[in-house]
C-alpha cells in the first residue's frame, strides 16, 4: 500500500529552514486528518505542497513529520487540463473528484451556454465560494490518489472564446512555447479521440454540460485565431457520458494512448 499524503502549503519554506531530513509541521486541519486516519507513531507518510514538491518521512505525532528524503513528482507528457462545464448540485464535486483521481493536472471551471448551474449572473456572485469547494474537493482527491500535484482549479471561464487566455496561466513550469491540442468532446464529432495525435506538451479536454456544447461554442473552439491552432471536436466512444464522468473516462483514454500511465 502506498503511503498516505498530507498537504503542507509552505513546504518549500520549511525545507529551506530544516532541510530534507528535518521535522515538518502540518497545518491544523491536516494534523486532525492524520488523527482521524489513526496514523501511528513511526508510520511512513508523504508531505507535499500540492505543486509537485514532496518529502517522504514518518509520523512523529503532535502534528509533525520527520523527513527522510526528498521525492520527485511526476512530470507527465502531455499535461492535461480539463475545462469542465459546471454540473448541477453534487455532481460538480463528483466531476472534480473523478478528474483529479484520473490524473487531471488542472481544472478550469466553465459556465457554458447551456449550464443550468450558474456561478455568476444571478442575484449573487457565487464564484469564489464555488471555486473554493472545487479546490477543497481537488485537494482531497489528490491526497486520495497519492499525488504530489494536480489540485489546481483555475479562474471561472464564462466564454469559451477566452480559453487561450486562461490556458496561459499555467500552474507548472514547462516549455516557453508549449504545443497544445484542444479537444472538445462532442457526440456528433466524426473523429474518434483514439485517432488524434497526442504527441504534444498539453492536451486540453473541453467537457460540455448535460445539454451539450452549443454550435457557437464549437465554432469558438475549432476556429483558428492569430497565432493560435484551432481546436478539434472529437468523439470519445459510442456511449454518451454524463458531464461528471466524461473527463475521467477521457483521461483514462489519454493515459493509455500516451506515456502518461507509464511508470
Amino acid at each position: 500500500m502506498t503511503d498516505p499524503v498530507f498537504v503542507v502549503p509552505d513546504l518549500v519554506a520549511q525545507l529551506a529552514r530544516v532541510g530534507d531530513t528535518g521535522t515538518f509541521t502540518l497545518p491544523d486541519a491536516e494534523a486532525r486528518h492524520a488523527s482521524v486516519k489513526r496514523i501511528r507513531q513511526g508510520e511512513a507518510v508523504v508531505v507535499t505542497d500540492g505543486s509537485g514538491t514532496g518529502v517522504a518521512g514518518y509520523w512523529n505525532g503532535g502534528g509533525t513529520v520527520a523527513g527522510t528524503h526528498r521525492i520527485a513528482g511526476r512530470e507527465p507528457r502531455p499535461r492535461v487540463t480539463v475545462v469542465q462545464a459546471i454540473p448541477k448540485s453534487e455532481r460538480a464535486e463528483l466531476a472534480v473528484d473523478l478528474a483529479v483521481q484520473a490524473g487531471a493536472d488542472r481544472i478550469i471551471p466553465w459556465q457554458a451556454d447551456r449550464c443550468v448551474a450558474r456561478w455568476t449572473g444571478g442575484k449573487s456572485d457565487k464564484s469564489d465560494k464555488a471555486r473554493a469547494r472545487w479546490t477543497a474537493t481537488a485537494v482531497a482527491a489528490m491526497k486520495q490518489s497519492r499525488r504530489l500535484s494536480g489540485a489546481h482549479v483555475g479562474d471561472l471561464l464564462t466564454d469559451i472564446g477566452d480559453l487561450h487566455d486562461h490556458l496561459a496561466a499555467r500552474p507548472w513550469e514547462g516549455p516557453s512555447d508549449p504545443t497544445v491540442r484542444i479537444l472538445v468532446l462532442h457526440e456528433e464529432a466524426a473523429t474518434p479521440l483514439a485517432q488524434v495525435d497526442l504527441d504534444v506538451d498539453e492536451v486540453v479536454l473541453v467537457i460540455g454540460p448535460e445539454g451539450g456544447v452549443s454550435d457557437r461554442e464549437i465554432d469558438a473552439v475549432t476556429s483558428a485565431g492569430p497565432g493560435r491552432e484551432p481546436g478539434q471536436a472529437v468523439v470519445l466512444g459510442p456511449e454518451v457520458l454524463r458531464t461528471a464522468t466524461a473527463a475521467a473516462v477521457a483521461l483514462g483514454a489519454v493515459g493509455v494512448l500516451t506515456s502518461r500511465w507509464g511508470r
